[in-house]
């Protein structure tokens, strides 16, 4: 094949739909990390579609340079085909076809490659598709939601749109119902309380368990939800109904365990956990939460206190050593889990690691790719560490200010504000001036649309600090605003 015609197929290749073409980045996930969790949901959500997960896994095997593992998951799904398509195997096949033509493409096998761009194309025309290498099919639509949902935070938006753009020709279909309300409630978990009192994922929960009462991925987080709005009572039942018809999926007796120990029964929490550990021994997930729930055991028995003294101690000691070993493994294994590495971090000044915390929260900083909110925490996180444990006020100061900068409306924004707005408070009463304070009351003077107030505060701050370039910009900008 010539190198034009080389090109040319490129060029079609990127009209199919599949999810070479669905924008999904490497840099988002930890490969290793996501090929586990698609494995697992093969094995044991025996009622989700094989199709879809041996089409994503392909894809995630291709992005860790497994081609031929990739060929052979591709093989897999469209093997499967005429088991969950039986009376449309053309159009079940559509992605799958697409996929096997940008694999063979990579590989270097064009005229493979070629083929399934044939096949593609005969079915479109068959069909009678505008598009003579797409089809507009709401499944397709279904499969590129779940495949961006599994792709991480960064994709939510665009998952939701995908199902949405699939309820539009079927609103009563349960898989994209699911779909669509899962997507909804990750997003408001993500937004973290930005949604906080509202609850926009509850409706489309409902929805889903009505018309599929068996799904194991919406009824536990439908349990949650209904806890989250003051409804444990509602939600309980329906935890102990999806536990009862399936006690074995990894998946519901994790969520099982999140429900119990955000009521308060860390030891049910524990159980549910281990279980699931024991049968996907691997999950970053599962060790994260089981640290969570030892370090909920550990400030309530520090809190709590002891008659004997040195027992309790010795328990907390204990419960610290497990948390941390847990959140370990999870970093381990989640490579991109910024949270588990913070709440490692944070476990490790708690027991008077000082150094290694240090280190692992410069390990964050190190990571590339960060969302707006996630750096967000790392600064409010550090500064608190800072703060706390450096005693360095100016360097707390610097972190929280770093993440009040970031343009990203979030409840962890609203948190470096407080914590900065408290150390001001703190330093004035004590007397103290440094180029920090003056600079961050000139951010946030300027902020709230203060210029004098801020001008004034930035050049406090360049006679502390005259080569303080960010000070002298954010003056000359004022000062040309005033003058306009």
């Amino acid at each position: 094949m010539s190198l034009t015609s080389q090109e040319g197929l490129k060029e079609t290749l990127q009209q199919l739909e599949c999810h070479f073409t669905w924008e999904l980045q490497k840099e988002h996930i930890d490969p290793e990390e996501l090929e586990e969790r698609i494995a697992e949901q093969i094995r044991f959500l025996i009622n989700k579609s094989k199709v879809r997960n041996y089409n994503l896994l392909a894809y995630v095997k291709f992005l860790n340079d497994k081609k031929d593992e990739a060929l052979e998951n591709l093989q897999k799904a469209e093997e499967t085909v005429p088991v969950e398509y039986p009376e449309d195997v053309e159009k079940g096949s559509l992605v799958t076809w697409g996929s096997y033509a940008w694999l063979h493409y990579h590989m270097g096998n064009l005229t493979e490659s070629q083929a399934y761009v044939e096949k593609v194309e005969s079915i479109c025309k068959q069909f009678g598709s505008e598009s003579p290498y797409k089809m507009e099919l709401p499944q397709i639509d279904c499969e590129k939601g779940w495949a961006l949902l599994k792709f991480g935070a960064r994709y939510y938006e665009k998952a939701k749109e995908s199902f949405e753009k699939a309820l539009g020709k079927e609103p009563k279909n349960p898989e994209f119902n699911a779909g669509y309300a899962i997507t909804v409630y990750r997003l408001e978990d993500y937004y973290a309380k930005k949604c906080s009192g509202k609850a926009s994922s509850l409706g489309p929960l409902r929805l889903a368990v009505k018309l599929n009462p068996n799904d194991v991925f919406v009824t536990p987080l439908l349990a949650l939800k209904l806890q989250e709005t003051n409804r444990g009572k509602e939600g309980e039942r329906y935890i102990e109904e999806v536990l009862g018809k399936h006690p074995d999926v990894p998946y519901v007796l994790r969520y099982a365990a999140k429900f119990y120990r955000k009521k308060g029964d860390l030891e049910t929490s524990l159980q549910h956990l281990k279980k699931a550990l024991s049968l996907t021994p691997n999950s970053g997930f599962l060790h994260h939460q089981i640290g969570v729930c030892y370090r909920a055991q550990y400030f309530a028995l520090k809190k709590k206190g002891a008659k004997d003294q040195f027992q309790s101690v010795q328990k907390q000691y204990e419960l610290m050593k497990l948390c941390i070993s847990h959140f370990r493994k999870v970093v381990e294994r989640k490579t991109k889990f910024i949270y588990a590495y913070i709440d490692l971090a944070n476990m490790y000044a708690e027991k008077g690691e000082i150094l290694e915390a240090d280190k692992t929260f410069r390990k964050v900083f190190a990571i590339s790719n960060l969302t707006a909110t996630e750096k967000q925490q790392l600064h409010f996180n550090y500064g608190c560490f800072l703060e706390r444990y450096r005693k360095s006020e100016r360097d707390a100061m610097k972190q929280y200010l770093a993440g009040l900068k970031i343009e990203n409306h979030s409840f962890e924004q609203k948190n470096c504000e407080r914590s900065l707005k408290q150390l001001i408070d703190k330093t004035a009463k004590k007397g103290q001036k440094c180029v920090e304070v003056f600079e961050s009351k000139g951010f946030i003077a300027e902020r709230d649309g203060f210029k004098e107030k801020a001008i004034e505060a930035y050049e406090s701050a360049l006679k502390m600090d005259p080569g303080n370039e960010e000070c002298l910009s954010a003056i000359m900008n004022l000062k040309l605003s005033l003058k306009s």
